[in-house]
């Protein structure tokens, strides 16, 4: 069973709300391995579940960055987001994660997803998405398991594959999935899915989805969402606003739920706007008024003070609602201080009074 999914429902069940949501950060991925250390140290005192960071362009190997964390901690999980089956073959995928399974004694964790930006910068087109996931989430649990992998698939091949060194038990293996097909594919297939900058009601759509498919018991949910934390309420703005760019943001599907239509073809119209304002720092998106920014920051991130908690709080808590088991905060300025506030201020709150699903 995979611990982050406990609250999830399984074929209609009731969540049960007595255990509460559980909170990962999401980490920089160009930080040094000394400050995710640090960092994930300083997480796992505070009893959060788990260390991730984003399988970027321009990050370090996630892998590597991750191993003197994996040495420092003991219980706190670790491990990729989200990797993907087209830049990395799923064999140098599952040795990498299956390496940094045994440096953490058995606490490894990864994503597989479709996309990303590594893909368009290196003009990599993602050919029949749901299908190279599945067979990268097949080929991964087969070799965690030690098995002698053998898998004639579509897309790929792998003929006599076993690791022959494992001693750890098989690490989670969850997939970046948000809309119905992925949804139904990971349902038979993998632990658990994440996914990524959805508001409450959409998350809870998808959940509704996943549902259908039947997953096993034990099924784990969870969620990336963009934490902006800061007493200066210009900065949560410019910090938001800027980083829109990397929030899923070109998903009409889902700007509908929120925006009128003439609005959602504003912002697809505007990417080049969103990519200068992430490039600049400056968060000033061209041609896209404040109303519209402002309907994208506040459904598509979480955005709060240290003195005002309520906004944070309310927004994880609408999400536990919906029937989420675990939220993966991404986090940005001064991250320290924001895992402290995470540790004793909104786990405590989380903990004292779970919600309830309708």
């Amino acid at each position: 069973m995979v611990s982050a999914g406990h609250g999830r429902s399984v074929r209609g069940e009731a969540v049960r709300h007595n255990e509460p949501v559980r909170i990962d950060v999401i980490l920089d991925a160009r930080a040094a391995p000394e400050e995710l250390a640090e960092l994930g140290v300083l997480a796992e005192e505070y009893g959060l579940g788990g260390v991730w960071v984003s399988s970027l362009l321009d990050g370090r190997d996630p892998y590597a960055n991750l191993s003197l964390l994996a040495q420092r901690t003991s219980r706190i999980r670790l491990g990729p987001i989200a990797v993907n089956p087209y830049d990395t073959h799923p064999v140098r995928t599952a040795a990498s994660l299956l390496t940094l399974n045994e440096l953490a004694d058995g606490r490894a964790q990864v994503v597989v997803g479709g996309g990303g930006e590594v893909l368009q910068a290196l003009d990599i087109a993602p050919r029949r998405r749901v299908r190279a996931v599945r067979e990268c989430v097949q080929i991964l649990r087969g070799a965690a398991r030690g098995d002698v992998v053998h898998h004639d698939g579509e897309l790929y091949q792998v003929r006599g594959l076993r690791f022959g060194w494992l001693t750890q038990q098989p690490p989670p293996i969850y997939v970046g999935a948000s809309q119905d097909q992925m949804l139904a594919m990971a349902a038979g297939c993998a632990d658990g899915i994440m996914m990524s900058d959805m508001p409450a009601a959409s998350a809870a759509r998808a959940l509704a989805t996943l549902d259908a498919a039947h997953p096993p018991p034990g099924f784990a949910t969870t969620a990336f969402a963009a934490l902006h934390l800061s007493g200066d309420a210009g900065h949560r703005v410019r910090e938001a606003r800027r980083w829109l760019l990397l929030r899923g943001l070109f998903r009409p599907w889902l700007l509908a739920t929120f925006l009128d239509q003439e609005d959602v073809e504003l912002v697809m119209s505007r990417r080049s706007a969103f990519v200068q304002a992430y490039q600049d720092g400056s968060g000033v998106v061209d041609g896209v008024p404040d109303r519209v920014l402002d309907a994208l920051v506040d459904n598509l991130t979480i955005s709060g003070s240290p003195e005002d908690p309520a906004p944070v709080l309310a927004k994880l808590r609408d999400l536990r609602r919906v029937g989420l088991g675990a939220i993966a905060l991404r986090l940005y300025a001064d991250p320290a201080s924001t895992i402290t506030f995470l540790g004793e201020v909104i786990q405590p709150a989380l903990h004292a009074q779970p919600a309830s699903r309708p």
